[in-house]
């Protein structure tokens, strides 16, 4: 890929994704295989007066000797000097954090799912207050870069750097990188914004989802409750686009309230393996029985990794014939294909979902019910025959979604 274009998409990430602000610390997650673009998004965000920029780098094959070496304990317990970075990060607040993604889907393949889940419920109970303390108070952007193993898994008739090109292309393409960016982003923005007020106008207190794959399943909403989408702004008032690229208007539902079962339209990449083929049924608001062809038991340790992984932090609607969608490639990575189909997520839903609910703070925010947990995986349920209506309050049904598309 030319460099020029990647100078763009590296300009893109740092200013409409993070805008990065003067004087701000900007921490960057990357993997190794992309050096030369990582080093690009840095000079960025230098380029836009950050104090300083810190580069983690993350490398699979030694995570997954991590977890094939080391014991649960070991790589559970928060090393005194992780836990003093994330004191800083909120000692620091505003800052930003940038994620570029390029993870072999397969790259934890055989890893044992019940030592992981271990792990990580051990991790979080060290981890999550600060996250906590984190929420609406600082810029996050996620972005890719093509990871050879991940461009050949999409592409395996191709030779690796032909694969890696491709990838790049459909990467630039989803992100409304090429053009003028920042313009299509703010139009993309613009139309995100103005679906959401109409589903806010609407008053709604459930939505209803069918499909012919099984899907039969519904789910309350909360009366204070909001649908948000595009960009985000934060309690300092700074503007961020957090998933480049977006296609979803989202909220967080009442954590009691789905009922039903979904069965999953796409696969769904966890930590590195495949969770395929799968269903679940939920009374009460919880998950309480679910099947997968593969990767059953990795499915089993995500809903009950805590007290509410089992119960629904997201329901997101995304049309059918988004640009995602329309590209017909299946990327096996969340940020695309959860914007390539309307999705729900098991785990923790979003303050910014509740009118106020950044100010008024989580413990009240969970009080009206979003729920609450260290986790949170979207799963994605779209179809080109899903039909959603909307019961209002007022007594209406509205059509929000015919054959997998907005009815509106």
């Amino acid at each position: 890929m030319k460099k020029t274009v990647l100078r763009e998409y590296a300009k893109l990430i740092a200013r409409m994704g993070a805008n990065v602000q003067k004087g701000q610390e900007v921490y960057i997650f990357s993997g190794l295989e992309q050096p030369e673009f990582t080093a690009m998004v840095t000079e960025e965000c230098y380029r836009l007066k950050a104090k300083k920029v810190v580069v983690d780098w993350d490398y699979q094959p030694l995570d997954k000797l991590a977890y094939r070496c080391q014991t649960a304990k070991t790589l559970g317990t928060v090393p005194d000097y992780v836990e003093t970075r994330w004191k800083h990060y909120v000692d620091n607040l505003p800052m930003c954090r940038i994620y570029l993604e390029s993870d072999d889907p397969d790259g934890l393949k055989g890893v044992n799912a019940a030592k992981m889940s271990k792990a990580m419920q051990m991790r979080s109970k060290v981890i999550k207050p600060y996250r906590d303390q984190m929420e609406g108070k600082h810029q996050w952007t996620i972005a890719a870069v093509p990871g050879k193993k991940w461009a050949k898994k999409l592409f395996p008739e191709l030779r690796t750097s032909q694969a890696v090109e491709k990838l790049w292309e459909e990467i630039l393409k989803a992100s409304r990188a090429l053009g003028d960016p920042v313009q299509a982003w703010e139009d993309h923005n613009r139309d995100l914004r103005e679906r959401c007020a109409y589903l806010n106008g609407l008053g709604i207190e459930k939505l209803i989802y069918k499909a012919g794959n099984g899907t039969d399943f519904s789910v309350g909403l909360i009366p204070e409750g909001i649908f948000a989408g595009g960009s985000e702004t934060s309690l300092q008032g700074i503007e961020f686009n957090p998933n480049m690229p977006t296609e979803e208007c989202f909220t967080s539902p009442r954590r009691d309230s789905a009922e039903g079962v979904v069965y999953a339209s796409k696969p769904l990449c966890y930590n590195g393996q495949l969770i395929e083929n799968f269903w679940i049924r939920f009374h009460e608001g919880k998950a309480v029985e679910w099947h997968a062809e593969k990767n059953e038991a990795l499915l089993g340790e995500i809903i009950n990794m805590d007290e509410g992984s089992c119960y629904l932090g997201e329901a997101a609607l995304v049309p059918y014939a988004s640009p995602i969608s329309q590209s017909g490639i299946l990327f096996y990575n969340t940020l695309f294909d959860e914007n390539a189909a309307c999705h729900l997520a098991l785990g923790a839903g979003f303050p910014d979902c509740v009118k106020g609910g950044l100010e008024m703070g989580l413990e009240k925010v969970h009080e009206l019910g979003v729920n609450d947990s260290a986790v949170h995986e979207d799963f994605m349920i779209g179809t080109p025959d899903l039909t959603i209506d909307a019961v209002c309050r007022d007594g209406r049904t509205v059509a929000i979604f015919r054959d997998g598309n907005w009815a509106f």
